[in-house]
């Protein structure tokens, strides 16, 4: 995760977001995932080191609180669990193809209201529409449709989440994570 720049304690806000994010042999597969769709569906690939599933968008926060969730991060712990993505799909509106499973699995659910119910303590309100895990795949798509076959499924297992700092920039966003959750004890 390139951007040393996006955690900058003299800026008075910090733009956060809590993701899963794919160790290096899953996002070299959701690259490939990418690159087999963006013959179909135009538009910019993600670079590797930036995939990830958001589970929260925080937006601008202000540095006090931002300091203080990443205090807190390591000590909210995440139930285990795995995830299928087995599609691909389409957000028209922004022009986003992204990888997904067909359906949530109740475990990464669970996880994302939990999650939502802990940031509350810090202020945060959920989003108002329900919560479609996805991984961004490409971004300024040219068409509205996915490819008709997605590439073999992929299972990915997961037992902790990373808070982001993100930083927009010319060549797109700089993300650098400034917490991870401890998984849980075995």
């Amino acid at each position: 995760m390139d951007g040393q720049a996006a955690y900058n304690p003299a800026m008075p806000t910090v733009r956060l977001f809590y993701a899963l994010w794919p160790d290096a042999s899953l996002a070299a597969t959701l690259a490939w995932w990418a690159s087999r769709a963006q013959s179909h569906a135009q538009g910019r690939t993600m670079r590797t080191e930036t995939l990830h599933m958001t589970l929260a968008f925080l937006g601008s926060v202000e540095r006090e609180i931002a300091d203080e969730l990443i205090d807190a991060t390591p000590y909210h712990r995440l139930q285990p669990g795995t995830v299928t993505l087995d599609r691909y799909g389409v957000f028209s509106r922004p022009g986003i193809l992204w990888a997904g499973p067909e359906r949530t699995p109740d475990s990464l659910q669970a996880s994302h209201d939990g999650l939502w119910l802990w940031l509350s303590a810090f202020g945060f309100v959920p989003p108002a529409q329900p919560f479609r895990p996805h991984v961004t795949l490409l971004r300024n798509i040219e068409r509205n449709d996915p490819p008709a076959d997605a590439p073999p499924p992929i299972t990915w297992h997961y037992d902790r989440m990373v808070l982001v700092a993100s930083e927009a920039t010319d060549g797109g966003s700089r993300y650098r994570v400034v917490a991870q959750s401890r998984p849980q004890p075995v």
